[in-house]
């Protein structure tokens, strides 16, 4: 029987408790998720792909079963060159859908062949959004059970010249 694989795809800039929550669930769905960080140029993003990678990697370590990579270029292709049947997505709001709507319509439009699967983010994590994250430790505000403890940590080391990010009660 052929393995089923799933690419979980995203800036995770940084990742979140949101994003882990994706993770877990979709390997209930799937036998493999590759969680793959875009690289692209265009984004100006907080922290380098290693360091997100090595965010990654600590987050989901003793997990079995995920993979984790980069690519650059379209999607569908990498999807296509992994032997991934899906593509994983989490929504928050009807603004994600939107979004995640288009993109999937036209990942179909280039390959019948890899299927487009939403999952719906848990309720616990809804309002959380690597953006906000990055906007709150920035100004010194409470992360900590928004974002894995290393993340918290890295977050802290980037802001430390502003106010440190909490991590801690």
């Amino acid at each position: 029987m052929k393995e089923k694989i799933a690419v979980y795809p995203g800036s995770f800039d940084p990742i979140t408790n949101g994003h882990l929550d994706i993770i877990q669930r979709g390997l209930t769905l799937f036998d493999k998720v590759i969680v793959t960080v875009a690289v692209n140029p265009s984004k100006n993003a907080l922290f380098t792909i290693e360091e997100r990678l090595e965010m990654i990697r600590e987050s989901v370590k003793g997990i079995s079963n995920i993979e984790i990579d980069t690519f650059e270029g379209l999607l569908i292709d990498y999807a296509a060159k992994r032997k991934a049947c899906a593509i994983l997505r989490g929504l928050r709001a009807m603004s994600d859908f939107e979004f995640e709507f288009q993109m999937a319509m036209m990942n179909r439009r280039l390959s019948r062949d890899i299927q487009t699967v939403f999952l719906m983010t848990g309720f616990r994590w809804f309002f959380i959004s690597s953006s906000a994250i990055k906007e709150v430790a920035h100004f010194g505000g409470k992360i900590e059970g928004m974002v894995p403890e290393i993340v918290c940590e890295k977050l802290k080391e980037k802001f430390k010249s502003i106010k440190p990010a909490k991590c801690r009660p």
